[in-house]
Formats: structure tokens, sequence, C-alpha cells
């Protein structure tokens, strides 16, 4: 078995989405894959993948196996790599994590990234969302919690897309490239996927082990935020018109302490509002550029590359954010950075 952390999928989508029959079909082509659900009843894998259960395991055709999340995620996953490395379930080299409908991402990706003993074992891959495109207008409306599913993902699945307008189906990809310009929209029929679509989503290709920053980041995707007077703005009244996508380019190296205490006064006091963000920085006093994501209050640990994937050395940001303005943010980094670049100069 590979000594390499085991890359996790995060499939999440409002209820009625086409979880299920996505899961059905992945769990079908990725053999050695472990599903994480909820209750095994919430989401019924095909009667045909079932070979024999175990309590909260089931093993499934293909070398894959199932379980339910008992209590906390964090215990589930360490109980699979126990009894991976014991050899009581086949040694499985991908891992689905699949959220109820109503469901918040955000633990799921804090337990991922703030448990070291996980961290040194799995590594966040990508998150999935599934969206339907019947229904999905109405949802978005009403439930704050569909629209952020959509904000937060890597991949965007659009299902049902035979059972609806083709107009509807075209101001909806409109509508969901408004809210996460970086996510590739990919319709499925009846389930019927590439699982390449569901792979290598984050910074590094699994397959060449190396980093592709302008993929990942797609930092031409995001309007620029525009400079200027900070006015106060109504809050619009529904959910996706909160959200606002936009991207801020600073040119300067950057003080490292300053930018982490703007990045960690966003994650900090408006958790809730900073949606996702991605960069990569020009550090002061560092050679390599140094990539950056958050999700909420979840900061991911830094990554330094071992060069610039280009000539261009200004620092690249993109946001996704929920009631704040772009040019809020853009001043928040500019007037810290600022001024630590006075107190050196005094200090000199």
């Amino acid at each position: 078995m590979s000594d390499m952390p085991i890359p996790v999928t995060l499939l999440t989508g409002f209820l009625g989405s086409g979880k299920t029959t996505v899961l059905n079909r992945l769990v079908r082509a990725l053999p050695r894959t472990a599903v994480l659900m909820n209750e095994f009843g919430e989401v019924a894998l095909d009667h045909q993948l079932l070979e024999r259960m175990e309590g909260p395991m089931a093993l499934l055709s293909g070398g894959c196996v199932c379980c339910t999340i008992s209590g906390s995620l964090a215990p589930t996953l360490k109980n699979l790599w126990m009894a991976r490395q014991a050899g009581d379930i086949p040694p499985f080299e991908r891992a689905i994590i699949e959220t109820t409908g109503v469901a918040d991402p955000v633990p799921v990706l804090d337990t991922l990234l703030n448990d070291v003993w996980l961290r040194a074992r799995f590594r966040l891959d990508g998150v999935v969302t599934t969206v339907d495109a019947v229904f999905a207008g109405d949802q978005f409306d009403a439930h704050p919690e569909a629209v952020k599913q959509v904000a937060v993902a890597d991949r965007l699945l659009l299902t049902k897309t035979d059972l609806a307008d083709a107009d509807a189906v075209e101001a909806l990809r409109t509508r969901l490239t408004t809210l996460n310009p970086a996510a590739d929209i990919v319709p499925v029929t009846h389930g019927d996927l590439d699982p390449a679509v569901i792979c290598n989503l984050g910074l590094w290709n699994a397959d060449t082990r190396q980093p592709e920053v302008a993929r990942w980041l797609k930092a031409a995707r995001y309007r620029p935020a525009q400079s200027g007077p900070l006015t106060p703005r109504a809050v619009p009244a529904s959910h996706d018109a909160r959200i606002r996508a936009f991207s801020v380019t600073l040119d300067a190296p950057l003080d490292r302490h300053a930018l982490g205490a703007a990045l960690s006064m966003l994650a900090t006091f408006r958790p809730g509002h900073l949606l996702r963000f991605k960069a990569l920085v020009n550090l002061q006093g560092e050679t390599q550029p140094v990539v950056l994501h958050g999700v909420q209050h979840v900061l991911y640990p830094e990554v330094r590359l071992d060069a610039w994937p280009d000539g261009d050395r200004t620092s690249r940001f993109v946001f996704i954010v929920r009631d704040v303005e772009p040019a809020f943010v853009e001043k928040l980094l500019v007037d810290f950075t600022q001024a630590a670049g006075a107190l050196a100069a005094h200090a000199s």
C-alpha cells in the first residue's frame, strides 16, 4: 500500500439533487473506494453492490467498502484506516464522504484539515456538489445551505438536465457561474459520468504529483475588486445575490505576518462571510511562491512551491464572500501590508 495520503472527495448537494445516483455510479467505476455516509438508509446503494454487512460496514463489489459515520467523522476515518492497515477490509485507495442534503460541508473540511492524525493519512482532493436542474432555482431562493454548497465546490454536477427546459438550464448555468466562477459545470444524466470528473480537483495532480496552480486558481474567471470609497450596501433578499466572487492582485511582495493577520481577521471575525479564498502569494524574503487556501474559519496549511508557474510575481487572490464588499476585502489586505511596510521602514 502507498504511504501517500489517501485522496478524499466530499460529495454534497441539496436534497433530491441526485447524490444517490451519482454515488452508485462512482462505486461501480472506482474500485477500492471507501464510502462514508451518515446512514445506509439515507443514500440507498443499489442492492446489487452489497456483498455482506458487518455492523457499521458493508463490503461492496469491486473491492470497495462502505461505512456509516458513527458520532463524528474523525473516529470513523481512523477506524477505517486501522481496518485497512490490519487487512480486515480491502486496501481502499480513495474515499468519498457523502453529506446529508441540508448539511454544511465546512465541519467536514475542518475535521480533515485540523486533525493532525488524519491530515497525515488523508488529503482533501475536492468538493463536488450536485445541482438539480429542475428545482435548484427554488432551492437557492428558499435555502441558504443550497447556495453555500455551490459556493464552496470545486466541481458542480448538473443533474436532471433531460427533465428541465433548455432555457432554464442555461439561466441556471449563468447563476452558478456567478456564484462560483472557478467551478466547472458538468452535466450528468442518470448518474452517468466519467469518474475522472471528480478526481484531481485540488492543487496537486495525483498522477504527476505536480502542482497545477493555474488550473486550481482560475483567477481569470473572477472579476477584479473595484477600489473606491466604502459605502453601506443594502443586503439583497435572495440568498445567492448576497454572494460576491472577485479577485485581488497586489504587486509588491507582502509581509507574511501582516497578510496572516488580515486573513485571520476575515476568517475569525466573519467566518460565515468568508466562504472561500485561494491565493498564490509573493512573500517578502521568500524566493518561492506560497499557496494559501481557506474555507470560512478553516485555513489550510500553507504550501511552498518549488518555483513560480510563470514570470508573473504578483500576488493573486480569489474570494467568494457573503455580505462583504469586495472593496472592503481589498482595502483590508492593502492596509495591513502597507502598515507593516511603514513599520519596517520606521524601524530601520
